[in-house]
This record gives structure tokens, C-alpha cells and sequence, in this order.
């Protein structure tokens, strides 16, 4: 099924509609659409998203880049557009969109409006812009690639939504505005704040309605014409505006606001709003602009590209998107004495995979080429190249010496090899030794679900050899290896446990693995003596077809589709080819390859590990998502393991597809380790005419509670069957954990990563941990806290960076929860990066959040107004680099104070108010509690001196709370960082900011945009009422 307006029926539209009617019961949205389910849910499919701008954009360069490269060797044709850049590339591309969307879904950026231009930051918006422009230069060119994705999908974001939240396309510009990322470009000054920028915005009713419709079904809706000022848009002298969204800050008299239904700010003066982020008039008054607006931004964003690729060059470029390049060849080899077999072994099988690789011609890239040695008690160094002779030479100067002993730092090698190498690869680990290091196995298997890498363990340790080939310093437990089969199988990898006679065979295994364009068809594990039987699907657009089985089998018969089977340990037989290996069965399909479904049944002694791989190039990516439900429409994406038993959407994404090709894909099943079907998931295509990737998404009622792997079912344009499996494990989970912000590393300053765990079981006790790859945690745990059910814990960790460090150096912080009483845990990887240290001359922030007020109707200030109160809840945060130092209330009759966590014996209080969250840390050291260090005043009146902040802002927003007298509307705070730069920040009551004195009832709670109960039924009835007349017609 694909959502098009064109295919839609009647019960489809009110389906759609349903989705609409829940989506303005939320609160506001405020940008771009931010992914393709916004268009579902806002009804306007049509509209351009920060997804589909950046992803075009992307694409459009890296095919640009190609073929000017390749143009006279004539290997590329603009015609095979996506399908030869590689699952790396969309991959990488998804990273990318990833940080873009982010920004609207994360905890401190979503609601600040420097990150989206909003309220006429544009000053800041600008400085932010330009730092994020020189980080994605200096990490792409020292190879940070993961690092400058991140800074690009920021960038883009706050970028694409110049063009929709300012007026930048009213003024009639039609080209961009260079300004925003070259200073010497010319510049339009801002309007000052206290210039008006708006008229009133008449209210027109957008669709018919009967007449009785209109008296109770009546909302305000705004298409605006012609509502900014003629002073803004004087072709001689114009000026720049930015709508204000909601009370985020709150809009003074006279200001555009962004508009929309989500606004809560559009009712007052000016009424209305200039935002052009979708076609639809409900969301955006200036929707008969968002064309010209989205071809803006998306001309920005490829500008963008273009600069940056001037800048690092074509090769540095594509490497960054990961284009055409070939899989990582990653070795992780124990270099102690008793390991020479398995190195020359490895030597072999390198120079012969090079010499295969240098005979392809269709891939630009060679690939990256990474080594890590390691024994007790040296790891590394890491050797990384993109020059397979010098790789090679690496693997030359290898020797096998010293050690002796078991066990050996095997994680820690892992953990950089997982920290050092590119997303989806494939590391191989030789050794003969269990692991000294078992404590760093959650980071580990953390960093590889994260970057979705597998990991395969080849084992020579064979207990029949005397004991005199290594010493050992204790008596070893027969389950030594019990943690590398539990990676192994979570990655989707494999363990074999073969001898050094075969290693040199076994190692075959690394070859077919690391083929470009593999694809995988099986992988299932059976853990009992009695026969089990698989399937498998081969399609018309597979090549070779390789069956891996990691055991000791007893009988194995292969099942053609037509019927036809080989005894794959009796003779040779026409169907396939065996090599038989100690630990390992190698099974090759002879060709001519039947298409349809093979079957293979096997008998074995103990556990048996099934993995059938193909070369193909159609693959699929995929993550799960939850709908937003703060202040944007659309799918934010799960980070860690998902959440047992509760419903969450399946995102998927089909590479490798030519436009010539024609496939559907009707659902996908979630499959257990066994090969087990635990649930099927109903797949829609997003994916629009316009679209250069199919997309699909299917609802997962409720997510199962064993481990479970993905399966994609489909059909080719002939209506056979297409398969395709994930061989990761999902272990689903009843806690989360989620990074709220993170800072910059700078040479000699602390910086914090903050984050919240959430308990979605009992109340209970949990441990977490933290590991960061450069030591720079301090401490780093482990601790215990205890949660209620239904409830959350915040904290922060610290990083002290020292001043030696490298600008360019990438941290990998990996975060750990575990339940103490269960198996329930969870993981975030943060990705760090030191930034160069320069003068700090950017001053802080501060934005309102939340405004309330309950003061006595009539005159505000009158002979009552000590009889109510207004507050306002704010976040100051740092833009440079130099940390928040200090606060003042300079303005004002009431009280301002510090909200934050405080510690207090074992319970976590919050000063200010209630926080919701019920938890308390167990063991946790003083001076590193949340808030201990502020123990003394946290509260200030006018005319005391400035509060320090220093040790409650570690490189995060700080939360301020003012309360005052409806007698004193007015205050004023000043913020200073600790390089002296300083900022004053005005607060205004509710009523003292907007022109109309409404609002008595509303005004005495939070709002945040959300629309009433009728509010939102007058809505949905006029759009049902508008879809059944699309209908009928």
C-alpha cells in the first residue's frame, strides 16, 4: 500500500484523519516537517521535510562528485542513480537525517529557538551555524566521519528552517542568503526588538461547512497575505524577522509569531503567522510559500555540500558518505606466543582477499583496512589505512611473542576496533584465550548494536593439546568463552572453535563475509540434539549463495525448491559444494542456482549456528521510532533496545534498487533466535513519486519480550518472492535510558553528557556504568539508584578533557543500565568530539519555557495584585565553550532560584517544585551527586549579589525559575560565562506582553500550544467533513 492522495478511498483518508485528530490534542510543532510520517500525520503529503531536503541534497552532490570522477572512465551512468552507492552510503545518509530530525525531538534543543531561528535569534542562530560549518570541516578531514555526520545533520536543520521561519521568502529573495555561514557575504540587519513586525491576520474559515457547523465548530485558522510589515520588506532597507513560537520566549507586542494551530502564540498581537513549513493551512499561514521556501533550503543545504567538498576534497568526501566504498576488513588478532599459525593464517587470507578486491572496477573506494593487536597487558596500537599494501605491510610486522598466559585483553581490542572502524562492518577476533577485561562486555556489545557491526570469533583453543601451550594462572572454567558466544550471537556473528590445523581454511569465512553487496538469507541458532529444519529464499537478483554452519554436525540434508536433496556429509552431490572444517561446515550453492525456497535439515552435537549469505545489492536498513509527542509531528527514533511490551514503529529502508526495478514489500516478521516467528508487522510505503528510496513503516502493537531479529517479505515485479534478514538480535527491555544533552569537549575544561532512566517494570534497583575509550571520566562508576515504577532518574557524568588533547579527537562514552534483579537492561552510546580552544567571546542564552499566571481580572497592577502571582521557567545555557559562572537578578520585586536535582541523604529532591521523577542513588560519592556541590544558596532577590552556577552547569543548560507579584510585572536577570561575557534577559508577565487582556482562565495553567478538546473536534470535524466531500466527488 502506498499513501497517495490519488489511491486514497474514503476509509483510508478517515484513517489518516484519526492520526490527525490525536496529533492536535499534542502539544506544538514549530519547523520543516521533520520526517516523512509528519506529512501522514498534518495531512499534507505533499510538503517538503527536513528528511526528504537533506536526502535529496546528498544525493545529488555525491552523484554530482562521481561523475566528474569517473566521467572518463565511463564506469558510472547517472541512470543507476542509488543502487551502486551501497548500503554504507544510505546508511550514512541516515546518520545524517538522524541528527537532523533530532533537533526537534530533543529534550534541550526542541524548545530553543536558536536552533530553529526562531524569535528573531538570528545573531545566535548564525554563531551556531558557523560552528557547526568548522566542526564538520575539521572532522571530515581527520577522518572523524561519524562525528562531522553529526555536525552536518545539525547544521542542515537549523539551516532548511531559516527559510521557512524568517522572511526571507517575502522579502522576494530567490537566491540564498550566504551571510549565515560567510561573514564577508553582505548582511540584512534584524529588526530590534522593539519594532513591530506583524499586522493582524484576518481568521478565515478554509473549508465550507453547513451553516449550522459554524456557530459550535468554529477555530481560528490563519492564511496570512500580506501580514509583514511594508519596513520589513523595503527592497532598499529590509530587515530580517523570525516568527515566536508559543511562550518559548514570549512574543512581545507587535512580533510575527510562526502560527499554525500548534502556536499558542498566533492569538496574539500580531495575530497570525509566517511560518511555510508544510502545504497546510492549519500549520502554516504562509503555506502558499512553503515551494519556495523548501527550494531554498534545499539549494542551501546543497550548497552546503558543496563547499564542504571544495574543502576536503573529492576523495575525503565521498569516504564521508561512505560512496561506493567497500566493506572495512577488520582483524583483532591475540599476538602472545602460542598464536603464530593463526597469524600467518591471517596473512594469507588478507593478501588474498587484496588480490580479489583489486580485480573489482565498480567500486571508487578501497575500502578502510583496520588491525588491532593485543595480549596481557598491551592493547593497540590501532593500525588504519586505506592502502591495502600498507595494510599488509602491517600484518608483515606482526609477531607472535611473549604472553603465555590466559587470560588476555580481548574486549579492550574489540572495543577499539568497534570505536575506530565504520558503521555495518564486519570484525573478525583470532585468539586461543578467554577474556581478562569481562567487565567491559555491556560497553562492548553497546558499541556494537550501535553501529549494527557483527562480530565473529575465531577460537584455536583446543583442549586435547598439552597444557604446557599456554600458562595459566588459575584454574579455567570449561564456559570461558561463554561472552564471546553471547556477542557473537547478539551481532549476528559467529563462533567457531576449530585448531590450527584448519584456521588457515576456516578463515575462508572472513572472505565471504566481506564481499561487497552481501546479503543475508539465514541466521538462525539451534540449541538441541534433535533435527531441526530452515528455510531459505533465493531470488532472480542473487549471485553466489554461501551456507556458513558453526558446529559439530551429525547429519545435514540440503533441499532444493524443485524438490532434489544432497546429503551435504555423504558424497558429492549436484546441488552443492562442502568443505568440511573442524568447526565449521562450508557449504557453496552450484549453479545453476534454483530460485525459490531451499530447505536445510541438521542434526548435531550441541549447538549449531545457521548462516546462508548472498551477493545481491538489495538490502534493507531499519530502526524503530515512537511518535513525538512534544512539540513536532513525527517519528523520533528509539536509541538503545526497544521497550518490552509496549507498541513502537518499524522503520525500514530498501537499498540497492534500481528505478528500472519494480518491488512491493507487504510486512515484516520479528523472528527468534531459533527461528521462531514471534509477530508479523504490516508494512505501508511512504515512499512518494518524487522518492528516491522505498520506505516503509509498520506499527509493532507490542514489542515481544524474547530477543527477535527482523525478516522482510516482498515480491519482485514477476511476483516471485523476495527475502531479506537482519542477523542482529533485539533483546527487548523494560528500562531506557536517554542521553538529554551533551557537550563539547574543550582542552582543559569538564564537560557533562545529562540523562534520564526511565523504569517501565516494578520498582527497583538498577546499576549503571559508564566507559568512555580516552579515560576521561571522572569517575566512572559503577552506581546504584532505585526508581518506582512508571518513574525516572536523572544525573550527568563528567568529562575532564585534558589539555594535551588533540582538536579533532573523537571520545565514544558508552552508558550501561542493568536491573539488579533481573536480565533487563540498556544501553546510549554518546559521540564526543574536542573542539579546538579559542577565545570565548559568544555570550549566554536564555530562554522562557513555561510562563504562568493567576492574577485578579481587571487591571493587573491595581490595589489587588498582590492577591496573584506569575512565574516563568527559563533555560540559560553557555554558547561558547567557557562555562556558565554566575547569575544575577538585577530587575524586579520577586524571587529568582535554581531548579535543579539536589541530593539529600537517599532521596532526590528537586528545589522549586515537584519534578515527577521518584529515585534515589545508592553509594554515589558526594562531590559527585547531582547539585551536591550546591548546597548552599540557590534562591536571590534584587540587590543580592550574583549566585554562582558554575557547578551546576558543566556544559548544560542551568533551569531558573522566577516568581513575582502580579504588582511587578517586569524583571530582569543578567548571565555572565566564565570568559566575562554576559547577557540581561527581560521576563514579562503573560498579560504585560501581549496587547489584549485575555487569557483569565487559560492563563492559570501551563500552556504549550495544545489546543482544547472542541478546539480540536471543530477541526477534525471539518476536515471529515471536507474528506467526505473529496469522497463523494
Amino acid at each position: 500500500m502506498v499513501w497517495r492522495r490519488s489511491e486514497c478511498g474514503l476509509w483510508a483518508r478517515m484513517c489518516v484523519l484519526a492520526l490527525g485528530l490525536l496529533l492536535l490534542l499534542l502539544p506544538g510543532g514549530q519547523c520543516f516537517l521533520p520526517n516523512f510520517w509528519s506529512s501522514v500525520l498534518t495531512l499534507s503529503w505533499d510538503s517538503y521535510t527536513h528528511q526528504y531536503m537533506t536526502e535529496q541534497a546528498i544525493l545529488n552532490v555525491t552523484m554530482e562528485t562521481l561523475e566528474s570522477l569517473m566521467m572518463a572512465q565511463q564506469q558510472h551512468s547517472a541512470n543507476e542513480k542509488d543502487v551502486g552507492l551501497g548500503r554504507g552510503f544510505w546508511h550514512a545518509v541516515g546518520e545524517v537525517v538522524h541528527c537532523n530530525v533530532e533537533m526537534d525531538f530533543g529534550e534541550y534543543t526542541r524548545l530553543d529557538p536558536v536552533y530553529h531561528f526562531d524569535a528573531e535569534r538570528v545573531d545566535n542562530a548564525m554563531e551556531m551555524l558557523r560552528e557547526f560549518w568548522s566542526q564538520a570541516v575539521l572532522l571530515a578531514k581527520v577522518e572523524d566521519y561519524q562525528g562531522a555526520r553529526k555536525s552536518l545533520g545539525q547544521l542542515f536543520h537549523s539551516l532548511q528552517d531559516f527559510y521557512s521561519h524568517s522572511n526571507w521568502v517575502e522579502m522576494g529573495q530567490k537566491d540564498i542568503y550566504h551571510h549565515l555561514l560567510d561573514p564577508r557575504a553582505p548582511a540584512i540587519p534584524t529588526a530590534s526588538e522593539e519594532l513591530a513586525t506583524c499586522a493582524e491576520c484576518d481568521v478565515r474559515p478554509l473549508l465550507p461547512v453547513p451553516a449550522f457547523m459554524q456557530p459550535a465548530f468554529m477555530q481560528p485558522v490563519y492564511t496570512c497575505e500580506d501580514n509583514i510589515l511594508k519596513v520589513m520588506l523595503n527592497p532598499k532597507a529590509p530587515l530580517l524577522t523570525t516568527g515566536y513560537f508559543s511562550e518559548y520566549p514570549n512574543k512581545p507586542p507587535g512580533k510575527c509569531s510562526h502560527g499554525g494551530v500548534l502556536d499558542s502564540s498566533r492569538h496574539e498581537g500580531a495575530q497570525g503567522g509566517i511560518n511555510k513549513d508544510s502545504t497546510s493551512p492549519f500549520f502554516s499561514p504562509h503555506h502558499y510559500l512553503h515551494a519556495q521556501a523548501a527550494k531554498l533550503a534545499t539549494t542551501a543545504t546543497v550548497t552546503v555540500l558543496q563547499d564542504l567538498r571544495n574543502a576536503v576534497g573529492n576523495k575525503t568526501f565521498l569516504r564521508l558518505f561512505s560512496v561506493k566504498q567497500l566493506p572495512a576488513l577488520v582483524f583483532v588478532i591475540d599476538t602472545t606466543g602460542s598464536m603464530w599459525d593463526e597469524i600467518s593464517a591471517v596473512r594469507r587470507r588478507a593478501d588474498s582477499i587484496i588480490l580479489a578486491r583489486k580485480q573489482e572496477s565498480t567500486y571508487a573506494l578501497p575500502g578502510t583496512f583496520l588491525l588491532v593487536p593485543f595480549h596481557d597487558p598491551q592493547v593497540g596500537p590501532v593500525y588504519e589505512t586505506d592502502d591495502p599494501d600498507q595494510f599488509l605491510r602491517y600484518l608483515e610486522d606482526l609477531t607472535a611473542l611473549g604472553g603465555g598466559d590466559e587470560p588476555e585483553m580481548c574486549f579492550t581490542a574489540i572495543q577499539l576496533a568497534l570505536t575506530n572502524s565504520p558503521p555495518l562492518s564486519d570484525i573478525f577476533v583470532f585468539t586461543d584465550a578467554s577474556a581478562k577485561d569481562r567487565h567491559l562486555y555491556n560497553s562492548v556489545k553497546a558499541l556494537t548494536l550501535e553501529k549494527q557491526s557483527k562480530v565473529t570469533f575465531l577460537l584455536t583453543e583446543d583442549t586435547r593439546r598439552k597444557w604446557g601451550r599456554r600458562k595459566r594462572r588459575e584454574t579455567l572454567s570449561p564456559d570461558r568463552f561463554n561472552l564471546y558466544i553471547s556477542l557473537a550471537s547478539v551481532s549476528g556473528g559467529l563462533t567457531v572453535f576449530t585448531t590450527d590445523k584448519d584456521i588457515g581454511s576456516v578463515s575462508a569465512i572472513v572472505q565471504d563475509s566481506t564481499k561487497a553487496d552481501k546479503v543475508t538469507l539465514l541466521h538462525v541458532e539451534s540449541h538441541a540434539d534433535s533435527e531441526v529444519s530452515h528455510s531459505f529464499q533465493v531470488d532472480s537478483s542473487m549471485g553466489n549463495v554461501t551456507l556458513h554452519l558453526a558446529g559439530d554436525l551429525t547429519n545435514c540434508t540440503l533441499y532444493n525448491p524443485n524438490g532434489h536433496s544432497q546429503p551435504l556429509l555423504g558424497p558429492p552431490g549436484p546441488l552443492a559444494e562442502l568443505e568440511s572444517l573442524k568447526g565449521l561446515y562450508r557449504v557453496t550453492l552450484l549453479a545453476p542456482i534454483a530460485q525459490g525456497q531451499w530447505h536445510v535439515t541438521a542434526q548435531a552435537r550441541g549447538n549449531v549456528t545457521f548462516s546462508v549469505i548472498g551477493d545481491s545489492s538489495l538490502d534493507f536498513l531499519y530502526y524503530f521510532a515512537t511518535e513525538a509527542n512534544e512539540t513536532h509531528p513525527g517519528l523520533s527514533r528509539v536509541e538503545g533496545s526497544p521497550i518490552a511490551g509496549l507498541p513502537v514503529f518499524l522503520v525500514l529502508a530498501v537499498t540497492g534498487l534500481s528505478p528500472a526495478q519494480r518491488a512491493s514489500f507487504s510486512h515484516a516478521a520479528l523472528v527468534g533466535s531459533g527461528g521462531e516467528r514471534l509477530q508479523d508487522v504490516g508494512l505501508n510505503s511512504t515512499s512518494t513519486w518524487w522518492s528516491t528510496e522505498q520506505e516503509l513503516v509498520g506499527r509493532v502493537e507490542a514489542v515481544p519480550r524474547e530477543p527477535f531479529c527482523v525478516h522482510l517479505f516482498g515480491q519482485d515485479a514477476l511476483g516471485s518472492a523476495l527475502e531479506r534478514v537482519s542477523s542482529e538480535m533485539i533483546h527487548p527491555t523494560h528500562v531506557q535510558i536517554q542521553v538529554l544533552s551533551s557537550s563539547r569537549l574543550v582542552p582543559g575544561h569538564n564537560s557533562s553528557v545529562a540523562f534520564e532512566v526511565w523504569n517501565h517494570g516494578p520498582a527497583r534497583s538498577f546499576s549503571l556504568s559508564a566507559e568512555d575509550d580516552h579515560g576521561y571520566l571522572s569517575p566512572s562508576g559503577p552506581y546504584s539508584f532505585h526508581i518506582d515504577e512508571g518513574s525516572s532518574f536523572s544525573r550527568e557524568v563528567v568529562l575532564k578533557t585534558p589539555h594535551k588533547a588533540a582538536a579533532g579527537e573523537a571520545v565514544t562514552l558508552t552508558l550501561m543500565v542493568k536491573a539488579r534483579d533481573s536480565a533487563d537492561s540498556n544501553y546510549a552510546v554518546v559521540h564526543l568530539t574536542v573542539i579546538p580552544q579559542e577565545k570565548d567571546t559568544s555570550p549566554p542564552s536564555c530562554s522562557a519555557m513555561r510562563v504562568e499566571e493567576s492574577c485578579p481580572p481587571g487591571d493587573p497592577t491595581g490595589e489587588h495584585c498582590m492577591l496573584g502571582n506569575w512565574s516563568v521557567s527559563l533555560a540559560v545555557k553557555d554558547r561558547g565553550h567557557s562555562g556558565l559562572a554566575s547569575v544575577q537578578l538585577s530587575q524586579g520585586d520577586g524571587i529568582l532560584m535554581l531548579l535543579h536535582h539536589r541530593h539529600h541523604g537517599n532521596h532526590q529532591t528537586t528545589t522549586g517544585g515537584h519534578h515527577g521523577h521518584h529515585g534515589w542513588m545508592e553509594g554515589q560519592p558526594p562531590h559527585e551527586a547531582v547539585g551536591a556541590q550546591g548546597l548552599g544558596r540557590d534562591r536571590m532577590a534584587m540587590g543580592d549579589p550574583p549566585l554562582s552556577v558554575t557547578s551546576w552547569a558543566v556544559g548544560r543548560p542551568v533551569r531558573l525559575g522566577y516568581v513575582s507579584t502580579c504588582c511587578a510585572p517586569r524583571a530582569e536577570l543578567v548571565v555572565w560565562d566564565r570568559a566575562g561575557n554576559s547577557r540581561r534577559c527581560h521576563l514579562l508577565s503573560p498579560r504585560q506582553s501581549r496587547e489584549q487582556p485575555a487569557r483569565n482562565k487559560a492563563s492559570q495553567r501551563h500552556r504549550q500550544g495544545t489546543l482544547s478538546c472542541p478546539a480540536a473536534l471543530s477541526l477534525g470535524v471539518l476536515l471529515l467533513f471536507s474528506l467526505l466531500v473529496a469522497g463523494a466527488v
